[in-house]
């Protein structure tokens, strides 16, 4: 006969399996909602179309299956010009939920996103150059792009050389530094658009600055694809438990055989990647980064192997929504996505500071 469980074993087990059995659920209702939400968009705008008509020319294209029952120009519509404006929509959002996760494990600090240690900025003052001065002309249409990701990843060597300065990398130190630095390239970015003297590339760099999804194109939804699942979101749930350790403290690092600096500076690396990346794709998005973590802590608890893929779903359905309310509040005319998400995540990031000084309290 095999022996029973400890009664204390046994309800750990059972909680687990709880856990587990929630996260998955989790995660399958937000893969429905994300889909339902792609079909909802695709078929949002100045011209309606039909969800069951999306689905239909969606499945035409993509399988082959279904008679043609729609006309030339809601084809073009849903797969030219709303299609990859959704997907673009969807891997920003996700990605920038997932460094958003990152930066804060990372800086053990709950108001950190990429604004806030200055990633963003150096991506947008990158991109600023390429807009307004032709940076990186060598790379052709790959030149916003590498002007993103250099900006950004300058940024963040910046940062780590400054919190490096006084000895052994903290999460203080990261986090004071990142501000300074962002402060210090916003100015920067500032300073390139009124240097600039051309009216017209000053109104497109701000518009660009505040965030739009409106250059989504399907050539360039590979790259950002690519570097948002591949390099960012399976990066960062393959080493969850990295995080997780980090999250608690260095000390607790070192004792388990995680290097906090050396691990730092990879996520740095892969970050700034990400943020370049989506910078030059939707210009700079705020609050993603910031309030989505939160949200999928609260859904499937703290271990980072769920908390990534959650939050890079939520962080899709957020933005794809934001952009929804973006291009049909004030149709025809389009609002910058930015300020949508930012009307959305500061309420939140209030909550979180009352709530926080209530628990310090």
């Amino acid at each position: 006969m095999g022996s029973a469980l400890p009664a204390s074993q046994d309800h750990d087990v059972l909680g687990v399996g709880a856990q587990r059995r929630r996260t998955v659920s989790w995660l399958l209702a937000l893969t429905v909602g994300l889909a339902m939400t792609g079909v909802f968009a695709v078929g949002t705008g100045a011209i309606a179309i039909s969800p069951l008509t999306v689905a239909r020319i969606l499945g035409h294209q993509l399988f082959g299956v279904g008679e043609v029952s729609w006309t030339p120009p809601q084809e073009a519509i849903v797969w030219q010009v709303r299609l990859p404006r959704v997907l673009l929509g969807m891997l920003v959002g996700a990605g920038l939920a997932t460094c958003g996760v990152a930066l804060q494990a990372m800086v053990r600090n709950v108001l950190a996103d990429p604004y806030l240690l200055g990633i963003n900025s150096g991506a947008s003052s990158g991109a600023a150059a390429a807009i307004l001065f032709g940076a990186g002309a060598g790379f052709g249409q790959y030149a916003l792009s590498t002007s993103a990701f250099v900006g950004a990843l300058a940024a963040s060597l910046l940062v780590f050389l400054i919190a490096r300065s006084g000895g052994r990398v903290t999460s203080i130190r990261l986090l004071l530094a990142g501000v300074a630095v962002g402060y210090a390239l916003y100015a920067a970015t500032s300073f390139l658009i009124f240097a600039s003297g051309s009216a017209e590339g000053s109104r497109s760099v701000m518009f660009w600055l505040l965030g739009s999804l409106g250059l989504a194109r399907w050539d360039a939804l590979l790259a950002v694809a690519a570097v948002v699942i591949g390099g960012t979101i399976c990066y960062l749930t393959v080493t969850g438990r990295r995080l997780d350790v980090l999250a608690v403290g260095d000390e607790t690092a070192h004792t388990l055989g995680v290097s906090p600096d050396r691990y730092r500076m990879r996520l740095l690396v892969v970050v700034s990647l990400c943020v370049g990346v989506l910078v030059s794709a939707a210009g700079s998005i705020g609050f993603v980064g910031l309030v989505v973590p939160h949200l999928a802590r609260r859904i499937v608890g703290a271990p980072h192997v769920r908390v990534v893929p959650a939050a890079a779903l939520l962080g899709a359905i957020l933005l794809v929504w934001a952009d929804v309310i973006a291009r049909v509040l004030l149709a025809p005319q389009e609002i910058p996505i930015g300020i949508i998400t930012s009307l959305l995540g500061a309420p939140f990031l209030l909550i979180l500071i009352r709530r926080l000084h209530a628990a310090n309290a």
